[in-house]
């Protein structure tokens, strides 16, 4: 029998742009169960989520393929709706596609997995200046990621490339980041992909820590 886990997006589900290269490493014996905090909801009610001062500013995926860009805050309740129903269709471990910082303030009785405190506990190990670059999709992110991740090491690289726009966004991050010299770089958002990875890989010359895949290889430690 497959072991189920449940993905919850801060989008809209399915993330059929994710979840094809975590079942790559999760293997055929485990089936991913999928809710989005914004399924139900239209286009036109997203924009109405402006991110306010103080907010944690996230970007997420829609169901056409689009990216949108919203505040936390809006999310909160309708992300304990997606883990209850999840837990109600079977799912053993739980885990948010999203490498955002949320509060841990979510109920279920299963485990609940979170991007942000894996990468946040694996890469400042792996600098050994304290020295990393982070790749973000949006401006307005910058400033909370210089935050959040100048808490772990000493010195922050933050550029911007989207995983949802033009690829050259991305080759234009990595080549920001080579003329930095960092240690090593973190893809910080769930939506970057493993072709992206690889360029800039290639680019940099630099070990590349990418959020979905290293995610999907703890699932498969705790589940196999």
């Amino acid at each position: 029998m497959k072991k189920k886990i449940g993905a919850i997006t801060i989008g809209q589900s399915p993330r059929v742009d994710v979840t094809g290269e975590m079942k790559d490493i999760l293997g055929k014996n485990i089936e991913i169960l999928e809710a989005g905090a914004l399924d139900g909801i239209s286009k036109e009610e997203i924009t109405q989520f402006v991110p306010q001062e103080g907010d944690f500013v996230l970007v997420s995926r829609l169901r056409d393929g689009s990216s949108v860009k919203f505040g936390e805050r809006y999310i909160l309740p309708r992300l304990q709706e997606c883990v209850t129903r999840l837990e109600n269709e079977g799912a053993e471990v739980i885990v948010f596609i999203c490498t955002g910082k949320f509060p841990a303030t979510f109920q279920s009785s299963k485990i609940l997995l979170y991007p942000y405190t894996i990468l946040h506990a694996v890469v400042p190990r792996l600098s050994w200046r304290s020295h990393i670059g982070v790749i973000n999709p949006d401006s307005d992110q910058v400033k909370q990621c210089i935050e959040t991740w100048g808490k772990d090491v000493e010195t922050v690289e933050a550029v911007t490339g989207s995983p949802y726009g033009d690829f050259q966004e991305v080759l234009d991050a990595a080549q920001a980041l080579k003329e930095k010299d960092v240690d090593v770089i973190v893809m910080d958002c769930i939506g970057y992909t493993v072709k992206m990875k690889q360029a800039v890989q290639e680019i940099t010359g630099k070990p590349v820590i990418l959020a979905r895949t290293l995610l999907a290889r703890v699932i498969r430690e705790m589940l196999d």
